[in-house]
């Protein structure tokens, strides 16, 4: 009976993590899918970047990987069909992490990981970045992202992607 209980007390705890949770894989896989469609695709290195995040944050661990992949390309699916407003709608998805300053500098690291999964980061994966950082009140300069010479490599129609 003691073990039936036990396992009883195991589920609920990993019930109640995963509820926890829920929306930090959600903000997760939509600021994955914001960066992975940047410039229009997802590539192969993008998702395998994902799959690896997936399999090494502690916070995503409870979760089945293919629900979280599924997640992704969900939001990703969204922002390539209406780039518009598939954006604002995987916006959203990001608005607890606000008030979650720690969160909100974990999502930027992870999207510079994402960014740099092809071995370094375009232009257009910088821009989204630093729009990231704005939509969840993080500086980018502490990313070493320069906001200013951004607009001013892209006005100047510089592109390095």
């Amino acid at each position: 009976m003691t073990g039936f209980l036990q396992s009883l007390k195991n589920q609920y705890r990993a019930n109640v993590e995963r509820h926890q949770n829920l929306p930090f894989l959600k903000a997760t896989m939509a600021a994955c899918a914001l960066v992975a469609t940047a410039d229009g695709q997802v590539s192969f290195t993008e998702r395998v970047r994902v799959d690896q995040i997936i399999e090494t944050l502690e916070q995503l661990k409870v979760y089945d990987p293919h629900e979280a992949v599924d997640l992704f390309c969900d939001f990703a699916d969204q922002i390539l069909v209406s780039p518009k407003d598939g954006h604002a709608t995987v916006l959203k998805e990001l608005d607890w992490v606000k008030s979650e300053a720690e969160t909100a500098k974990l999502l930027i690291r992870i999207c510079l990981a994402v960014s740099e999964s092809s071995g370094e980061t375009s232009l257009v994966d910088q821009i989204e970045i630093v729009s990231l950082c704005s939509q969840v009140g993080i500086d980018p300069e502490g990313f070493g992202l320069y906001q200013h010479e951004l607009l001013q490599r892209r006005e100047g129609g510089v592109s390095d992607a």
